[in-house]
């Protein structure tokens, strides 16, 4: 096999489902869909908290920036998707292939830091509910936003570089929808002991670090609550304030060890699009709906705006 040097390299194929041509025009009519799905639900939430004073609490701030991660994710996925299974596969630049791998752990990263900040929310407002004004004042929930964002920026800009950096080894062909870094990994043509210790502590900032502060706080959440009396109805207003959460932090970081930290001898190139897909696809249009149906301030939320409405309307 021929080595080629990435300074040679000008494009990369995605070859995106090419087996299953037969259906592609449900799976182009999928990927339009939850597109649209998550650009209207994910916009509506940050619509709602922004025009809803009663919204406008540290909680709701914080899904807005979640919703945005979101929408950067998608947006950043599913057009060239789209594309790409028009065409049965299609050419990405080398660039653009960079560029799409930055701006997806961009907004893995910000969704790792931001499910980590809301659990500790939930954990001030659930365990400490005297001085949850005083320790989740303005001003550390801005700084708490702005650490999340910038820890995102600095780690897909040196995951992207890295990468950039590194030798690859033909056919540059991605037997994938998008420019994932695990199928990119397939084409280096040697990964040396600096970058594999290099990626284990990326994964230590990035996965471990904060799913162990999620667990911590739930922890202390289920202590804190099984301290509350049965006959109260403090026990179960407490779990449905964080159902919600814990919902998304599931379906985020199940697919998320199913795609990256289960063994690859037993998943097939098919079993891990369809992981990828409910990762990269489904997820962003799922958290919306998850904190809309299970929420009674969102859900009270749009019925206020729809009665407003009609009351424009008459």
């Amino acid at each position: 096999m021929s080595v080629l040097n990435q300074t040679r390299i000008t494009e990369f194929h995605l070859l995106g489902f090419h087996r299953f041509h037969s259906y592609k025009i449900i799976i182009l009519f999928f990927f339009l869909l939850v597109h649209l799905l998550t650009l209207c639900g994910n916009l509506l939430i940050i619509w709602l908290v922004a025009s809803n004073r009663s919204l406008q609490s540290p909680m709701y701030f914080f899904l807005t920036q979640l919703s945005l991660s979101d929408l950067l994710l998608t947006t950043d996925i599913v057009p060239n998707a789209l594309y790409i299974i028009w065409n049965e596969g299609g050419a990405i630049s080398f660039s653009g292939c960079l560029t799409q791998l930055y701006f997806f752990v961009l907004s893995d990263g910000s969704d790792c830091f931001l499910l980590t900040i809301m659990a500790y929310d939930r954990y001030v407002a659930i365990c400490k509910p005297l001085r949850y004004n005083t320790l989740m004042n303005t001003l550390l929930c801005i700084k708490l936003i702005a650490i999340s964002w910038l820890l995102s920026f600095s780690i897909a800009l040196f995951d992207t570089i890295t990468v950039s950096q590194l030798r690859f080894c033909g056919p540059n062909i991605i037997d994938h929808f998008f420019c994932d870094f695990i199928p990119l990994m397939e084409l280096f043509c040697s990964l040396t002991p600096i970058f594999k210790v290099e990626v284990l502590l990326l994964c230590t900032l990035f996965l471990l670090f904060p799913l162990m502060i999620i667990i911590a706080s739930y922890v202390c959440i289920v202590r804190a609550v099984l301290r509350i009396s049965t006959e109260s109805s403090g026990r179960v207003k407490a779990f449905s304030t964080c159902s919600s959460h814990l919902t998304v932090v599931t379906i985020f970081y199940g697919t998320l060890i199913g795609i990256y930290f289960s063994p690859s001898s037993d998943k097939s190139v098919t079993h891990s699009k369809v992981l990828s897909l409910l990762y990269t696809v489904v997820t962003p249009m799922m958290n919306p709906i998850i904190y809309s149906l299970r929420n009674k301030d969102i859900k009270e939320a749009i019925k206020n705006k729809r009665k407003g409405n009609l009351i424009i309307a008459k």
